[in-house]
C-alpha cells in the first residue's frame, strides 16, 4: 500500500458539489492499494500514519518532528486513490496493472480505515467516497508531505 501524507490545517472532500467529509488540524492521507497488498500492509501503514512524528512540540513550537497526529489529538481524512499505484516508466500513458481490482481494494481499504479507527479515535477518522469522482481541498501546513509505502521499494523493478 502506498500513501501520500500531508500535514494540514484543514481538508475536505466533495462529491457532486457537496462536502461529504472535512477535518481541521491533522493529516490528509491519499491511499493506493496494490495487487499484492494484504491485511499486514493495511496494519503497518495505519500504524505508521498514527505514529509518524510530523508536528511540533506543543510546548515549544520551534521544535519540529516531536509529536504524532495522536499526540496532538488531530484528525485524519483518508481518500482512496488507485492512481498512486501507476507505473509511469514507459511512454506517456500511466499503467494501472499494479492497482488492486475495485472490489478487493474496497475491502482492504475498509480494513485500513477500521485499523485507524480501532487504534485511535473513530470520530477523528474521516473518509472520502470510494470509487467516486471527488474534489479534494486542503491547506498543507509547512508544507509537509511524506510518501509511505508498506513495501518500500518492492514495487520498483
Amino acid at each position: 500500500m502506498r500513501a501520500v501524507v500531508q500535514r494540514v490545517t484543514s481538508a475536505s472532500v466533495s462529491v457532486d458539489n457537496q462536502v461529504i467529509s472535512q477535518i481541521s488540524k491533522g493529516l490528509m492521507v491519499l491511499v493506493g492499494v496494490g495487487t499484492d497488498d494484504t491485511i499486514a500492509d493495511a496494519l503497518s501503514l495505519s500504524k505508521k500514519i498514527l505514529t509518524l512524528r510530523v508536528f511540533s512540540d506543543p510546548n515549544d513550537p520551534g521544535k519540529m518532528w516531536r509529536t504524532s497526529v495522536k499526540d496532538i489529538d488531530g484528525e485524519i481524512l483518508c481518500v482512496s486513490q488507485f492512481t498512486l499505484m501507476a507505473n509511469t516508466t514507459k511512454g506517456n500513458k500511466p499503467d494501472f496493472h499494479r492497482a488492486m481490482s475495485t472490489e478487493l481494494s474496497r475491502e482492504l481499504y475498509a480494513t485500513f480505515l477500521n485499523n485507524l479507527s480501532q487504534a485511535y479515535k473513530p470520530e477523528k477518522i474521516r473518509d472520502g467516497r470510494f470509487g467516486a469522482m471527488m474534489n479534494v481541498s486542503l491547506t498543507n501546513e509547512g508544507p509537509v508531505t511524506f510518501t509511505l509505502d508498506s513495501r518500500k521499494f518492492e514495487y520498483v523493478n
